[in-house]
Order: C-alpha cells, then sequence, then structure tokens
C-alpha cells in the first residue's frame, strides 16, 4: 500500500494569539502620565484625545471605546491586552511594542507606528487609514477581516504575517523584508510601491494574474496585442 505523504506547507502559519485578561480594575480618572505603570486595569469610553502615556506599560489591560486623537504613546508598550473600538486620527505609537495583544474594530487614521514592534498580534476588523509602521518589525501578527488604506511598510521587517479576508488599497512595500508573508486570502490587494519586494511572500493564482501588470511594468516589459 502506497504511504500517504503529508502536504507541504508553502508558508508558515503565524502564530496566533489569545488573550486572556484576568479581572480588571477600572482606571481611576485623571490623564495618562508618562511612563506610568497600568497593570490589570480597563480603560472604556474615555477620552484619551491629547494624553500623553509616552513610555507606559499596559499589561493583562483593556482599553475599550476610547478617543485617541493626537494621543501620544510613544515607546508605550502593550502586554496581553485588548483594544478595542479605539477612534481617533493622529495617534503616535512610534516605537512602541506590542506584544500579544489583539485590536478588535478600531477606526483610526494616521497611526504612527514607525520602529515599532508587534509580535502575536491580532488586529481584526475595524478599518485603518494611513498606517505608518516604516522600519518596523512585524512577527506572528494577524490582519483579519480589516481594511487598511495606504499602509506604509517601507523597510519593515514582516515574519509569519497574514491577511486573511481584509483589504489592502495602495500599499507600499519599499525596501520590505519578507519571510513567510501569506496574502492568499486577502480580499483585495493593491501595491503602490515596492512589487518588487514581494521574495518571501505567498500569493494566489488570481492575485498574480492581478498582480501581472506592475509585475511587466517593474522589470520593463511592454505588453501590447499583435499588431497594435
Amino acid at each position: 500500500m502506497a504511504q500517504r505523504t503529508k502536504p507541504v506547507r508553502v508558508v508558515e502559519a503565524a502564530r496566533r494569539t489569545e488573550v486572556r485578561l484576568p479581572p480588571l480594575r477600572p482606571f481611576g480618572g485623571g490623564e495618562l502620565r508618562p511612563d506610568g505603570d497600568y497593570d490589570g486595569m480597563e480603560f472604556r469610553d474615555l477620552d484619551l484625545r491629547g494624553q500623553d502615556g509616552g513610555g507606559a506599560l499596559f499589561m493583562d489591560s483593556a482599553v475599550t471605546g476610547c478617543a485617541v486623537d493626537e494621543t501620544r504613546l510613544v515607546r508605550a508598550r502593550f502586554v496581553d491586552s485588548v483594544l478595542t473600538e479605539l477612534r481617533g486620527v493622529g495617534t503616535d505609537l512610534a516605537e512602541a511594542s506590542l506584544r500579544d495583544v489583539e485590536v478588535v474594530d478600531a477606526r483610526l487614521g494616521g497611526v504612527q507606528l514607525h520602529g515599532g514592534v508587534l509580535e502575536r498580534v491580532v488586529v481584526r476588523g475595524g478599518k485603518i487609514d494611513y498606517l505608518n509602521l516604516r522600519k518596523a518589525s512585524l512577527r506572528d501578527v494577524v490582519f483579519d477581516g480589516c481594511v487598511l488604506v495606504e499602509p506604509d511598510f517601507g523597510q519593515a521587517s514582516l515574519e509569519r504575517v497574514e491577511f486573511r479576508g481584509c483589504v489592502v488599497r495602495g500599499a507600499d512595500f519599499t525596501a520590505v523584508r519578507m519571510k513567510d508573508v501569506d496574502l492568499r486570502d486577502a480580499g483585495e490587494l493593491d501595491i503602490a510601491r515596492g512589487i518588487e519586494r514581494l521574495a518571501g511572500a505567498v500569493i494566489s493564482p488570481a492575485q498574480l494574474m492581478e498582480l501581472a501588470p506592475a509585475f511587466a511594468a517593474q522589470v520593463g516589459v511592454r505588453v501590447a496585442a499583435p499588431g497594435a
């Protein structure tokens, strides 16, 4: 009897996080503090606009329904936390660290996450416009059912990153480094820059056909019908 062989994975799957929060204490009010320590806290339906929590640590915490317009969270650390229905424009998370974090149904624009570190992160649902991930490090990250408009991955490092049922429009992959990046299940995939940097990614046959003009343009091939 012929021995059945296991199918070979063409891409290593991201290691998904499962955040289990302990009983939480409500945030006592006031404003965020730079280098603050927020362990086991719940921030719910708060106006955090323009506040400064740079360098703060959020561990085993939940941030739900909060306004974060122009909120400064530079070098903040989020560990084993859930961020749900955040809304705002210009949130500054430059060089922030997210580890074992779920981001759910966010409505954000112009988020600065350049130089950040994302490990075991799930971004589920919602819409994020102009997400800046330049020079960021993403490992075991899943974009699931969300809409990303003109995300900037320039010079970022992506390892075991999946795009599941999401829309990606006008992505910038300039000088990106990819390993085990799975784009096959993206509902829409539009790459504005850096298509030549897809080495290390997997796309579907249908996506290959859609991206063929961009690939041809990159290598200098002109496509024309016979007799044209």
